[in-house]
């Protein structure tokens, strides 16, 4: 194989729906459902739909500058590509290290919870199974598939994903179509309801819940035609993911009745969406549904693996890491390496948990979440200035696309990690020096990326993780939809 395939991931090997099931499985919309819904009507009662159209607001408003230039830029880099060109080698060598973080986190974390959740769904079958064991075995499938070509992982979470949505879509037609437990309201969109007692908690779960949808760009080397396809898997999955969680957060308080959410909330949020979906569907369903919770987490895992095996890729391809991670397999024209070098970070960073003795729900998770979702909103929120600094050095027309909508979602997203600094503690289940102490892994884990760069750079080894301006001048408006896509990443493999 020659060392220009070597370095090349698979082309056109996905199209429109295989990104979108890639992206919206690793946001796990029934266990994000299942996990937020009972901790935001608790605390902020009817109004908490609300709170999920506004978070599709903001990211739509970020998803329209992150889209746009998306069609000027393919890069397996995703966050760290986009930092770089905007804002600088230094802020995306930062980015780099932040995002392996973030991603690393949601991946260890989301660990811990199947583990807790296979178990106890094995339990009720009289197989009771360390929940150690559990992860290892779904660890190694994740590895076979991530190491396999990428279609089939995005066919295996496109099954999953269907399975997971159409079971609370049955839900939402049962209760909606019987007029709930009190008939039908609209006390979710009343502004007196939405911003009633604490908005705020409501509004960082809701955004929780769409972790994840960013990963579309990641996989735009492997697009057909990316340019418009990932773009278009962009708008698509935060519409989907923003469409189905208000309507299902909608119907989950009206099957409670809009006076009595927040007080069943709080009372049962074990059982707050299932003990309803047994009333209006049936046990069979919730039964199926406690299954699908599992399977849902293993789509995340999946997805996330791919995710940062493309990291990975991108990374070691720009010299920051090892370069034999920036290359592919012979036959599958995966990131075979990086995936394999990622399996083997996960299992040495659970084991630790493991021999530590923590629980893997009730503090893994948690930790390892919290502290993923705020580097990842930190990480929008850069993209977002990186996307106004790029486009004041290009010649696009549309100010909507390149610095309203880009600006208007960046503060959106600074108020939604405000938020997260001032609620860790409910993120992440952890008070005192702990909670003041584990936000600030994520500027150290930028500090590093930054230390080993210029260590790289003595050496003679200079990291160019994405181009600093594109290598042609990017297509006007009117071109873009008849030409090729900019390629961050020449076809020797190396960086510009």
């Amino acid at each position: 194989m020659s060392a220009e395939s070597a370095s090349q991931l698979k082309k056109s090997a996905l199209g429109t729906p295989g990104i979108v099931f890639l992206v919206v499985s690793s946001a796990a919309p029934l266990g994000a459902t299942l996990g937020t819904a009972p901790v935001a009507f608790a605390s902020s009662g009817a109004g908490v739909p609300g709170m999920y159209l506004i978070a599709t607001a903001i990211l739509l408003l970020f998803a329209v500058g992150y889209a746009t230039m998306a069609r000027y830029v393919t890069n397996a880099g995703g966050f760290t590509a986009y930092v770089s060109l905007g804002l600088g080698r230094r802020a995306g060598q930062a980015a780099a290290g932040i995002g392996l973080l973030a991603y690393n986190c949601m991946l260890a974390g989301v660990s811990g919870q199947f583990g807790e959740f296979a178990h106890d769904l094995l339990a009720r079958w009289d197989l009771r199974l360390p929940w150690q064991v559990l992860v290892l075995a779904v660890l190694a499938m994740v590895a076979v598939l991530g190491y396999l070509e990428v279609d089939l992982s995005s066919k295996v979470l496109g099954v999953l994903m269907i399975a997971e949505v159409l079971i609370l879509l049955v839900f939402d037609i049962a209760v909606i179509g019987s007029g709930g437990a009190q008939g039908i309201d609209f006390d979710a969109v009343d502004p007196t309801a939405v911003f009633a007692k604490a908005p705020g908690v409501a509004l960082l779960l809701a955004f929780t819940c769409y972790i994840g949808f960013e990963a579309a760009t990641v996989y735009g080397e492997e697009a057909r035609d990316p340019r418009r396809t990932v773009p278009r898997a962009t708008y698509v999955a935060v519409l989907l993911m923003g469409a189905f969680y208000a309507v299902t957060i909608w119907a989950i308080g009206l099957a409670h009745g809009s006076d009595s959410a927040a007080a069943d909330a709080a009372a049962d949020p074990v059982g707050f969406v299932t003990a309803v979906n047994t009333a209006f569907v049936g046990r069979p369903a919730t039964e199926l549904m406690q299954v699908l919770v599992v399977t849902s987490l293993f789509a995340v895992l999946l997805a996330v693996h791919n995710t940062l095996t493309r990291y990975l890729f991108s990374l070691g391809r720009g010299g920051l890491l090892p370069a034999a991670l920036g290359r592919t397999h012979r036959r599958f024209r995966s990131p075979h390496k990086a995936s394999l070098a990622q399996s083997v970070f996960t299992l040495l960073v659970l084991s630790a948990f493991m021999i530590a003795g923590v629980q893997p729900f009730a503090q893994l998770y948690p930790w390892l979440v919290g502290l993923g979702t705020l580097a990842v909103l930190l990480l929008q929120a850069t993209t977002s200035a990186a996307v106004i600094v790029f486009f004041r050095r290009q010649e696009h027309r549309s100010r909507w696309q390149t610095l309203a909508a880009p600006l208007l979602g960046g503060l959106g997203l600074l108020l939604i990690i405000a938020l997260a600094v001032a609620n860790f503690d409910v993120l992440t289940g952890l008070t005192g020096p702990a909670a003041v102490l584990l936000p600030w892994l994520i500027p150290l884990a930028g500090a590093l990326a930054v230390l080993a760069s210029s260590w790289h750079a003595r050496r003679g080894r200079p990291v160019t993780l994405a181009a600093s301006q594109p290598a042609d001048p990017p297509p006007s408006d009117r071109e873009l939809s008849a030409t090729p896509a900019l390629d961050t990443a020449p076809e020797d493999g190396r960086q510009p």
